[in-house]
């Protein structure tokens, strides 16, 4: 599924590092930023999430929740958590059906071979459930500052 700017931001709910099981709801009356990325502990996707941890006091000044994705177990995040000092929620999709439904989910190339994989990717939704922004495609380098720019924005 191709998400759009303005639709409503589809449903979803998974267990999480943290928190327990939550759902889109839980955020009501929040802005949501939802980073897809690869795999806990690898160079990227550490990066990422130490740069939106980095942020967090920024995003909760302006009313924002921040959530990791991954296909990677509760275990892992909490060992990912534990490592990195992360300050964002993590939460365990191993069936893929959140990063399918977001469009996360798709045909990657690397070294001249295609396969399925997670594509790095962040929506925001804002306090009304809309889906405000989408980002395909995320290079890591300054992309939890841009993120941050846009929900000052809207907040």
């Amino acid at each position: 599924m191709n998400l759009t700017e303005n639709q409503a931001a589809p449903a979803f709910s998974g267990p999480t590092d943290t928190e327990g099981t939550i759902s889109l709801n839980d955020f009501a009356g929040r802005n949501l930023v939802v980073f897809f990325y690869p795999k806990d502990m690898t160079p990227g996707c550490t990066n990422e999430a130490i740069d939106f941890s980095r942020l967090k006091p920024d995003f909760d000044a302006a009313n924002t929740i921040i959530l990791g994705v991954s296909k990677d177990s509760i275990a892992r995040h909490e060992k990912f958590r534990a490592k990195h000092d992360l300050k964002c929620l993590l939460l365990s999709d191993e069936d893929g059906k959140m990063l399918e439904t977001y469009g996360a989910w798709g045909e990657k190339k690397l070294y001249g071979k295609t396969y399925m994989g997670i594509i790095r990717s962040t929506i925001l939704i804002d306090k009304t459930g809309k889906v405000r922004k989408v980002w395909p495609k995320v290079r890591v380098k300054g992309h939890a500052d841009e993120v941050l720019s846009v929900v000052q924005e809207i907040a």
